[in-house]
């Protein structure tokens, strides 16, 4: 996710790492994904905003998403 990969790199290297074949890699990274983006909104503990500087006012670390983030876009 920080190098900005697709669904395909990261179910070719979840198929290369746990030897299974890719298309069932690409449906086991979109269905983690879904489930990533739908309970985020348990994760934040601020109200949505942004990140001003390098200063960030959350105690989790700076990689937050919103809590109305949908995974059909990020899986397109």
């Amino acid at each position: 996710l920080r190098r900005k990969s697709g669904v395909s790199k990261i179910a070719m290297l979840l198929s290369q790492t746990f030897d299974m074949p890719e298309d069932k890699a690409k449906v086991a990274v979109n269905a983690f994904m879904r489930r990533f983006f739908n309970n985020q909104f348990k994760r934040s503990c601020l109200p949505d905003g942004v990140k001003v500087g390098s200063v960030s006012l959350s105690p989790r670390g700076d990689y937050r998403l919103s809590s109305d983030v949908s995974s059909t876009l990020w899986s397109e």
